[in-house]
């Protein structure tokens, strides 16, 4: 349930509404799109993706720390407690958000991010304590699932609010949209109370009350060691490294490659987001019951494998219908290598720890660096070929390497202890 309550953070405010309306209020007293911030003039998409690079690594930063003060603490679902309400009263903010408060703006998007990730790795440390083995794909899949299900229901409330004003008292589009940001974070913080009152409470180590600040350094230090000793952990997490940077980055930029090389409409970007989500959930549950029959590696390997083809087809796509078509492979494995990754990871961390945070922050900091990596390298090729085709066909190296990496993994696997 707590997919349900934060997807729709990542759906309405990282990949739909916040940023055309960002690019609408962020501008100059002459409504251009070069704008002072701290003393700068920055254009205002290069400010907006800045502000999601930072955010990206000063989770990636801090996540390890935290999550290991957490466990040796016990006070993981206060953390986690913590970053929800972080995040929900920053999405709420944001209903202040105009032009003369563009500073306010961005820290609240910044908080919003840090809320979202920050909660979102104590989160998954629950997996494995919350389902025997044999459940984690399934778990981690209905997880996804409910997660896509919830964030589309509250778009198409908010896409409503937008299309029809009249049905809500006539309101602009610019109150349309500041009413969405404040549904997100009332959303957000009331679903994850169901969260909140079920998960199993955290019992710390000897001692909890005593130098938790220091302990939860040398915690993070054990199992930092403990990770390089296991090389399926490693070899996975690498892997995971290089095909989520191409996962997430196409996730990212799908929107954007339709509004600059087949020249979409902003309406017809937003059904785009609208199949991506609705075809995540067959595709969650799909890669779930593959997984039950070959394997998770395999499964992961396979849908790598349909990746490369969308980063290939992607180069050659003309129209809208093909990129419609091209979108609705990338929804059917979007979901299904995500709730797998998870739930794999979960697999090969050691059963019984008592540092599933902790272990998880690894996960965290591989998943966020990714996606930095992924849009720098998604950027630097189109700013020197002139390109956003050579782009997506330039992050299929990325998966290559991945399967290269999960094909190291399959080798070790079967292995002989």
């Amino acid at each position: 349930m707590y997919d349900w309550a934060v997807s729709v953070y990542s759906l309405v405010i990282t990949s739909s509404i916040f940023p055309i309306y960002f690019a609408s209020v962020v501008i100059n007293s002459q409504g251009g799109d070069m704008v002072k911030f701290l003393g700068f003039n920055i254009k205002n998409s290069v400010l907006y993706s800045y502000s999601l690079t930072f955010t990206f690594l000063l989770i990636a930063f801090i996540s390890p720390i935290l999550t290991a003060i957490a466990d040796y603490s016990g006070r993981r679902k206060a953390f986690m407690q913590f970053f929800c309400l972080l995040g929900g009263l920053a999405c709420c903010t944001l209903y202040f958000f105009d032009t003369n408060s563009i500073s306010l703006g961005i820290l609240m998007f910044i908080l919003a991010g840090i809320g979202y990730s920050g909660s979102f790795v104590f989160y998954n440390s629950y997996l494995p304590e919350i389902a025997t083995e044999d459940q984690l794909d399934r778990v981690s899949a209905k997880g996804f699932s409910l997660g896509y299900i919830g964030s589309v229901i509250l778009l198409i409330f908010n896409l409503l609010m937008l299309m029809k004003p009249q049905y809500f008292g006539g309101i602009s589009n610019g109150m349309a949209c500041k009413l969405s940001f404040l549904s997100v974070g009332i959303w957000w913080m009331i679903f994850a109370q169901y969260t909140f009152y079920y998960l199993p409470k955290d019992v710390g180590k000897k001692e909890r009350e005593k130098g938790w600040l220091l302990n939860g350094f040398k915690e993070l230090q054990k199992v930092y060691h403990q990770v390089l000793k296991m090389r399926k952990l490693k070899y996975f997490l690498l892997s995971f490294f290089f095909y989520n940077m191409g996962v997430q980055t196409v996730m990212y930029v799908a929107t954007i490659f339709a509004e600059k090389e087949l020249h979409l409409p902003s309406s017809n970007l937003i059904t785009t987001v609208l199949i991506l989500q609705l075809i995540a959930i067959p595709g969650a549950i799909l890669a779930s019951k593959l997984s039950s029959k070959i394997g998770n590696i395999p499964t992961i390997m396979a849908e790598i494998l349909i990746w490369i083809g969308i980063c290939v087809s992607a180069y050659f796509v003309t129209n809208g219908n093909e990129f419609y078509l091209l979108a609705s492979v990338v929804g059917l494995v979007m979901g299904g290598i995500q709730s797998i990754s998870r739930s794999t990871y979960s697999k090969l961390i050691p059963k019984h720890s008592n540092d599933n945070a902790s272990f998880f922050s690894f996960y965290e900091v591989s998943d966020k660096l990714s996606l930095v990596a992924g849009t720098f390298f998604y950027g630097l090729i189109e700013s020197i070929t002139g390109s956003a085709r050579n782009s997506v066909l330039a992050l299929g190296i990325c998966f290559i390497i991945g399967l290269i990496l999960l094909i190291r993994l399959q080798k070790i696997s079967m292995q002989p202890a």
